[in-house]
């Protein structure tokens, strides 16, 4: 069975990699005792996602490693804050979401579409395969539900929960993160690594 390092310490993260990839041996960086902090400084999802990827395989001299970036892009905003949308605001994860909510005061919800995104790239180094998945909703008026993190809790679906409001499994089930390791799988399995 192939071992593939993955570049989280997030056990809910690492959890989710390890059922869906079940095919492999999934183990954090920790437990191969890597410690590399890696900037985040390219342009999308996809690319950040990629060179955390390829640098930590590198390291690890040509071991499979896993990583991804991920955020929201708000519509009314141009998209933002995108690549940023960890580092756009210093403060806690509900000051960010009410510097948000103040940004979209008084827009209506037709045009306060958001989508999150999640790139998942898996490399040895030489070797790389990069995938997306992407859900869509609106950013609520206010913040709602007790489950989840970032912006879970201004995150609304169309059926009018955030998903700061659903259990985890109904989370889990449509996440963006699900989405892309899914087609990340597909490609692995269809590529033969």
């Amino acid at each position: 069975m192939e071992e593939i390092i993955i570049a989280s310490e997030n056990k809910g993260k690492i959890k989710e990699a390890q059922e869906i990839l079940k095919e492999f041996r999934i183990v954090s960086m920790q437990e191969k005792g890597v410690e590399i902090d890696i900037q985040e400084d390219q342009p999308s999802f996809e690319e950040n996602a990629i060179k955390k990827a390829e640098t930590i395989a590198k390291v690890l001299k040509g071991k499979w490693c896993i990583a991804d970036d991920s955020g929201i892009e708000i519509e009314y905003l141009d998209g933002f804050p995108g690549v940023f949308t960890k580092r756009w605001h210093k403060g806690t994860d509900r000051e960010r979401n009410l510097a948000i909510l103040e940004k979209l005061k008084g827009i209506p919800k037709e045009k306060r579409k958001i989508q999150f995104i999640t790139a998942i790239a898996v490399s040895n180094g030489e070797n790389t395969i990069c995938e997306t998945g992407k859900i869509e909703g609106f950013v609520s008026e206010e913040t709602r539900g007790k489950n989840g993190f970032g912006f879970d809790e201004i995150f609304e679906l169309g059926n009018g929960r955030t998903l700061a409001e659903l259990s985890q499994e109904e989370k889990n089930a449509i996440s963006a993160r699900k989405i892309a390791l899914e087609k990340v799988k597909q490609k692995i399995l269809e590529k033969g690594l």
